[in-house]
């Protein structure tokens, strides 16, 4: 056979050529594992508001040093706890009657606190809540018998290893060390536990758990209460030698509880505080005790037996969480801030895994603890979801977008009832649509163009006809109400925005507050994109809707730069804190009716302005997102290291900024790194967010931009 040399050479070019690009590939791949390591999360003390988790996004458990809720009582949660109190004696919900405010030239009925009913309004506003589905901890015994206090234990060392997410703590108790390991399976309510040491042998080591009724607390640290052991049950509906089942009842709320161990041990109840929902498991020889606790809401829950096959499919899982989607590596930047950068940035991500990627969207406190009653804000699901978009991992924020669908039926009939056409989304809810009663859940409006912003995301991932079909009614009936809301002044010849209505910021006076700069530019975008859908759809354009758009009023300026809402008075010194919403509309938000140079001047009176030991945690990302997209990088890496107490992380990386843990910083404190990272439409350049100086070296990939 003869051989072409020509073709021949030209094989051989081939061959080095994709040797030499595999090779720089390989070469310039991010070490993840690396990345993520190095920020493991090491403490030697508890902090009694902050606990190390684990979790899975629909479930998650808190813990103290010891690995368990040995001396800090922290909480366990589920997207499904959801728990409610009877309603006052006599009340009907359906007699609830909310209140009538006069809008242009009607009377409209809002889900506000009644003042005749007030029993009936906090019923309401604090049911459903989510509750603690219970405590695990070690129940320690000194030598001589007395229990070991938190002040006994030395030498406390925990580390969570983030790569595989499990956690590791020691202690010593009389020079005797104890060794726990924690984890969570990664699709089940689940954890598993293995607990070394000598004194085991001794009985000087027992497992408690322990289970509270539901509490009425806003804002709990710890939720349940504890003292009211009359209140509920909890019942041994079934034990053997290696497992038992223990069933819980709190009113209509009931669930169980699966133990499964591998040693030998006995399960024990009760004690002189809270006999009937205290048990123990008591170990009854040797130095290694491993056990398996499960919650479901049936027994069909097929819990894992082995604490180790909880241990493997963690590490497993999360070996694939962190090898999933977008990663950046900070490490060659000569700026000596990369490093706390990159910990906030791997941390967020490790927390919004085990507490924000589950079947509801998350509230601002996560699977943490209940902040609002453990219910979520609608307007808050951009800042805790928006990132995974834009990391390349949608299906952790798609498997929540339900609520869209779910919510459709009565969002419809909550703005035909006001009467609107099209469906007005609620503002704060749980997992079912039904308001709470409040001023500024009822008049917010920010949160309307929503579903229209996730529809695009998920569109410009997936360009299908089948993303267009599962959206398109939801895009519809949305843009629907926001053209019918708009309210056309026949004065002005323009359509305006409120009163009244509440704004980004929640600090100005919704009877009298009109055409706020952020809505606007929201709306504007809104209606547009709906348009595009329509076309996509190869359907007419709506003529509703490009009449408002038309003739929507432009965003308000006074003397050269944007204000929060028209006829704001003395802004800059009366109103420059909250969230600057202004900045959102070129940042956050594409653009829509922004002239950039007023923009530019306005971004910069808000730094030298704006009272930022006033603003919640998200504030200083959006202002970040704001400074890339007009061309200040610096600006935009220093308000992601703004030092202000409402933009703190702590050793677990849980955010300040608002109730604590304070999530939405976190959520977009990665959506403004992402941008920054891998772009916006229109930009030009890799990590065209961060400074360009040789200070500032990024590695990243597999980013998604932000429209």
């Amino acid at each position: 056979m003869r051989i072409n040399c020509k073709n021949l050479m030209h094989l051989t070019l081939l061959y080095c050529f994709l040797v030499i690009s595999y090779t720089d590939s390989e070469y310039n791949r991010i070490d993840r594992e690396k990345v993520v390591m190095r920020h493991n999360i090491v403490t030697t003390e508890s902090n009694p508001k902050s606990p190390a988790q684990v979790g899975n996004g629909e479930f998650a458990f808190g813990v103290d040093i010891t690995g368990l809720q040995t001396f800090v009582p922290f909480n366990t949660m589920s997207q499904w706890s959801w728990h409610s109190f009877p309603a006052p004696e006599g009340k009907n919900i359906e007699d609830f009657k909310g209140v009538n405010l006069p809008v242009h030239d009607r009377l409209i009925n809002f889900s506000m606190p009644d003042e005749k009913q007030p029993e009936l309004s906090q019923w309401l506003a604090g049911n459903p809540h989510r509750f603690n589905l219970g405590r695990i901890g070690l129940l320690l015994f000194k030598a001589d018998g007395s229990k070991a206090e938190l002040a006994d234990l030395k030498n406390t060392r925990q580390e969570t290893d983030l790569w595989q997410g499990i956690i590791k703590s020691s202690f010593e108790l009389e020079g005797k060390s104890v060794e726990v390991t924690t984890a969570c399976h990664s699709a089940k309510d689940e954890i598993g536990v293995l607990v070394r040491s000598d004194l085991l042998k001794n009985g000087q080591v027992k497992v408690f758990l322990d289970f509270p009724y539901a509490d009425h607390g806003n804002q709990a640290l710890y939720v349940g209460d504890f003292s009211n052991g009359n209140a509920h049950t909890s019942v041994i509906e079934r034990s053997d030698k290696n497992s038992a089942v223990i069933f819980r009842s709190m009113d209509s709320s009931h669930y169980y509880v699966t133990l499964n161990w591998g040693a030998e041990a006995n399960l024990l109840s009760g004690d002189t505080i809270n006999s009937k929902h205290r048990f123990y498991l008591d170990p009854a020889a040797g130095k290694e005790f491993g056990f398996t606790c499960s919650f479901s809401r049936n027994k069909a829950a097929n819990p894992i037996i082995s604490a180790e096959d909880i241990f493997a499919d963690s590490r497993t899982e999360w070996k694939k969480f962190w090898n999933s989607g977008a990663a950046i590596d900070l490490s060659q930047s000569k700026d000596p801030r990369w490093k706390e950068l990159e910990r906030r940035i791997v941390l967020s991500q490790y927390l919004m895994k085990v507490n924000e990627a589950g079947s509801l969207p998350p509230q601002e406190a996560g699977l943490v603890n209940n902040g609002w009653y453990g219910r979520f804000h609608f307007e808050m699901i951009w800042w805790h979801g928006v990132h995974y978009a834009l990391w390349n991992r949608w299906d952790l924020l798609e498997k929540s977008l339900h609520v869209y669908k779910d919510f459709l039926p009565t969002s419809v009939q909550r703005a035909k009832d006001q009467g609107y056409s099209g469906a007005r989304w609620p503002k704060c809810t749980a997992d079912f649509d039904r308001d709470w009663p409040h001023e500024i859940h009822a008049l917010l409006i920010w949160q309307q163009p929503h579903p229209i912003y996730f529809a695009e995301l998920d569109y410009r991932l997936h360009p299908s006809k089948e993303t267009l079909d599962k959206w398109s009614e939801i895009v519809f009936r949305t843009a629907d109400f926001m053209a019918d809301f708009a309210f056309f002044d026949s004065s002005t010849n323009r359509y305006i925005l409120g009163p009244p209505i509440h704004i980004m910021s929640e600090n100005t006076n919704p009877i009298t507050t009109f055409n706020p700069a952020f809505e606007l530019g929201y709306w504007r975008y809104g209606l547009r994109t709906a348009q595009l859908w329509k076309e996509r759809l190869g359907q007419t354009r709506d003529d509703s809707w490009d009449d408002v758009l038309k003739r929507l009023s432009q965003l308000p300026v006074e003397e050269g730069l944007y204000i929060t809402h028209e006829n704001i008075d003395s802004m800059w010194t009366k109103f420059a804190f909250e969230h600057p919403g202004l900045t959102g509309t070129f940042g956050m938000l594409p653009g829509d009716g922004v002239d950039t140079a007023i923009f530019k001047a306005t971004l910069e009176k808000v730094i030298t302005t704006w009272n930022f030991n006033r603003t919640w945690g998200w504030d200083f990302p959006m202002v970040a997102m704001a400074a890339a997209r007009t061309g200040n990088p610096d600006l935009a890496v220093e308000m992601l290291l703004h030092t202000s107490p409402g933009f703190q992380f702590d050793e677990h990386g849980l955010a300040t900024g608002g109730p604590f843990p304070y999530f939405p910083a976190n959520g977009a404190l990665l959506t403004a790194v992402a941008m920054m990272a891998g772009g916006w439409d229109g930009s030009a350049g890799k990590a065209p967010g961060f400074p360009d100086d040789g200070k500032w070296i990024i590695k990243a990939e597999g980013f998604n931009s932000l429209p």
